[in-house]
């Protein structure tokens, strides 16, 4: 949903913010930026358990942000369920952690340019008799896991004419219901699918035989500050151009998700 700047002028007021240009100009001031992140998306701001360490492809961006800015990088834990709530209630400056362009999002934030995109991907396991291929899914008696909050949620609860849809919330997750037995399969996105890919035997991916609902993934803000969206954009602009962004995703085995600049 496009809206004017009118619009987002007073939902910004309405939201706490301030006039255009504050948050660039207190990052300037304070020498910190507070960048939401999503700590449970492997690949892209994962938090291992173990060390507390960050690592993924948002993670590395954000501190190239930061180092453009002259800024220290402070990351601030989110969620796609806290999200809004987390930029309009002023607990971070910027999310960075892949986050779906969606209408119901748009009514509240503001979006950078895109710079990932994912089609929606299922993962069950190798031994189930249930889902064998992605028409087996949609099936009368599947049980369905979508995280919630993510945008898997309103497109499944379209999609899904037959099976059963489990959104699951935290503390559970997706994986360890599935493990369980609770459900059939889940559904998630490409950078997500690589956590037990990666480290699940006993997990299998099952994708669309053709785009199903591909997804752009761009940056968010609070609305009300055309100058922070306007360096942000730079920022994107840049790091899709000089490599930065395709170097960030081979690192971490995510360069079919990049949306590459185009040739000119």
């Amino acid at each position: 949903m496009t809206r004017g700047l009118v619009g987002w002028i007073l939902v910004g007021l309405c939201a706490g913010t301030a006039s255009a240009g504050d948050v660039l100009d207190r990052v300037t001031r304070t020498g910190e930026l507070r960048v939401c992140v999503w700590p449970d998306y492997y690949g892209i701001s994962y938090r291992n358990p173990k060390t507390r360490q960050f690592t993924g492809l948002d993670i590395d961006l954000s501190a190239e942000f930061a180092r453009e800015l002259g800024a220290r990088l402070r990351h601030v834990d989110s969620s796609f369920a806290t999200l809004i709530d987390d930029l309009l209630q002023d607990r971070c400056d910027i999310a960075m952690f892949a986050v779906g362009v969606l209408p119901q999002r748009e009514q509240h934030l503001r979006f950078s340019l895109p710079y990932l995109q994912s089609d929606i991907h299922a993962v069950t396991s190798r031994s189930s008799r249930v889902v064998r291929r992605w028409e087996d899914i949609d099936q009368p008696g599947v049980q369905v896991a979508v995280q919630a909050g993510t945008f898997m949620e309103p497109v499944m609860r379209s999609a899904l004419r037959q099976a059963t849809m489990v959104v699951i919330r935290p503390p559970a997750t997706r994986e360890q219901e599935l493990e369980a037995g609770r459900v059939d399969v889940f559904m998630t996105d490409y950078p997500y699918s690589r956590r037990l890919l990666d480290n699940a035997e006993w997990a299998r991916l099952v994708s669309p035989p053709q785009p199903f609902h591909v997804v752009p993934y761009a940056y968010a803000i609070r609305p009300g500050d055309d100058a922070w969206l306007a360096r942000i954009n730079r920022f994107v602009t840049d790091m899709r151009q000089d490599g930065r962004l395709e170097s960030a995703a081979r690192r971490h085995r995510l360069s079919e998700t990049v949306i590459r600049p185009t040739a000119r």
